[in-house]
């Protein structure tokens, strides 16, 4: 792919409605993508099923959840959940009696994990045991859905699993180090990716972010093929991240977090919709925009990339309630400091020269540096000094416009997709908003 294929006009075409089935293939936890789709979803009259991740029991094995998790999360969702623990990935999984790739790890330390190997026979072994348990918890969840979603209905399957990190300790200092580490404490991220615990993490974040979704699609073949045959539509979404385009210098510019670790299996996950696609199959991973989640606040100056949809609020002929939403950040900023002021930190930051260097869509997903760092991680703490609260920030405000915009905007151009990747940018998403709030 040579440059973002872009969303650029507002999607109208609709045909879901009230008896259509709503499906969420990832559990729901917290603030995020997901919200914004259901929305619409609920919108629309449409049934909304779930699946939940499970829970690990005492001794870290995978179990359904208990009669009061599985109501929490039912009213969590706003819907039913098909209660058979689908947790992704391989990092707990080993044949019986054998260590996990979790278990291999444990060993490694600060000093040694760089020069720590692993065992690549076994690691596939328990890789093998993962994807089959994965799968054949795929097909029973399937079984179930497919009595809940009748003849002539259209059905929409939103694939939200992602992330593969193995729960180690050691793994938590080095993270400290890559995505918030300056000077002394700076990490280079292709240490980690060149080490076998980060080739192990890249295996694991491929099954678990783009594997899945093929899986998915595999699975409910049986489905799609009965409600298409009885005059039903099939829709698969996904959510992807490949850089944004922003506002830099009054044009919107394609700009990327670094390092974005999962940028590979988050390719990988594009390339498994292009492949659907030439099948005649509906699926399109849509690739949003950088905001603050509870998963992404690890990633410090991730969020600095949303501060320029302001000024696109205002260019994409935003009138009253734009300009509200401007007088919403500058309330959150402590006394005597504009919002102008945080603005512009944002323009020498986009206009560094370090900055400049990562724009390059052909080499993405790149390594960190530690001048980026510096930049970077320099910029974020400025920014956030200048609020009256840490608890209070700019930036909940904009996500939370972006969790907004990015629902409608997947759930209507789902109904008539024009290719299996799509980039959501800072324009249409300005255009989405300013639209629903005449």
């Amino acid at each position: 792919m040579l440059a973002p294929n872009s969303l650029r006009e507002l999607p109208h075409a609709n045909f879901f409605r009230k008896g259509d089935v709503f499906i969420l293939f990832g559990e729901l936890f917290g603030r995020g993508y997901a919200n914004g789709l259901i929305n619409e979803a609920r919108k629309a009259g449409m049934t909304i099923v779930g699946v939940t991740v499970g829970r690990r029991d005492e001794n870290n094995l995978l179990r359904a959840l208990t009669a009061e998790e599985l109501a929490t999360a039912e009213a969590n969702l706003g819907g039913r959940i098909i209660n058979v623990p689908l947790m992704a990935g391989f990092d707990l999984d080993a044949p019986a009696g054998e260590p996990t790739p979790t278990d291999m790890l444990g060993n490694m330390t600060l000093k040694s994990w760089q020069d720590d190997k692993l065992d690549w026979v076994h690691i596939e072994k328990c890789r093998a045991v993962g994807v089959k348990r994965f799968t054949d918890s795929v097909a029973k969840v399937m079984a179930e859905l497919d009595g809940l979603i009748p003849n002539g209905a259209n059905a929409f399957f939103a694939h939200t699993m992602a992330g593969g990190i193995p729960k180690v300790k050691v793994f938590l200092a080095i993270a400290n180090r890559i995505y918030k580490g300056r000077g002394e404490r700076f990490l280079a991220s292709s240490a980690l990716l060149n080490s076998d615990l980060g080739k192990l993490i890249l295996m694991n974040f491929d099954e678990v972010t783009a594997n899945t979704f093929k899986y998915l699609i595999e699975a409910s073949a049986s489905i799609r093929a009965r409600l298409e045959k009885s005059g039903g539509q099939v829709r698969y979404t996904a959510y992807g991240y490949h850089g944004t385009e922003i506002l830099i210098d009054d044009k919107y510019q394609w700009q990327t977090y670094t390092n974005y670790t999962q940028g590979k299996a988050k390719m990988r996950l594009e390339n498994v919709a292009e492949e659907a696609w030439k099948q005649g199959i509906k699926a399109t991973v849509y690739n949003c925009p950088e905001i603050r989640t509870n998963s992404s606040d690890i990633f410090v100056g991730v969020e600095l990339s949303l501060f320029p949809l302001l000024k696109a609020l205002l260019k994409e002929q935003g009138g009253t309630w734009a300009t509200t939403q401007w007088e919403a950040c500058r309330a959150v900023l402590q006394e005597g400091l504009a919002l102008e002021d945080l603005l512009q930190k944002i323009d020498l930051y986009n206009a560094s020269s370090v900055m400049l260097n990562f724009r390059n869509f052909a080499a993405w997903p790149m390594d960190n540096t530690a001048e980026l760092a510096d930049v970077m991680i320099g910029t974020s703490e400025e920014i956030t000094k200048m609020h009256k609260s840490r608890n209070e920030l700019v930036t909940d405000i904009l996500s939370a416009l972006v969790l907004e915009g990015t629902g409608p905007l997947m759930f209507f151009a789902s109904a008539n997709p024009s290719a299996p990747v799509l980039w959501i940018n800072h324009d249409i998403i300005a255009k989405q908003l300013n639209s629903s709030h005449k």
